[in-house]
């Protein structure tokens, strides 16, 4: 888990998961948009579950294994 995302967390921004990750808007918004980063829109608002991210590290790390 990243020191930049607390355990406490449910729900992620996108600018959130931007700073967790390290990744640009683009590259997030392409996560989501082929699946690989599952998340759900409330209203406007979009928001990414944290297990669906904890979830797409730990895959990101046993491919890298």
């Amino acid at each position: 888990m990243s020191p930049s995302l607390p355990p406490e967390y449910k729900a992620l921004t996108v600018p959130e998961v931007m700073a967790a990750l390290r990744y640009s808007r683009f590259k997030v918004y392409d996560l989501i948009r082929s699946g690989a980063l599952p998340s759900y829109t409330e209203g406007r608002a979009r928001r990414i579950p944290a297990e669906s991210l904890r979830t797409y590290m730990s895959n990101n790390l046993k491919e890298a294994a």
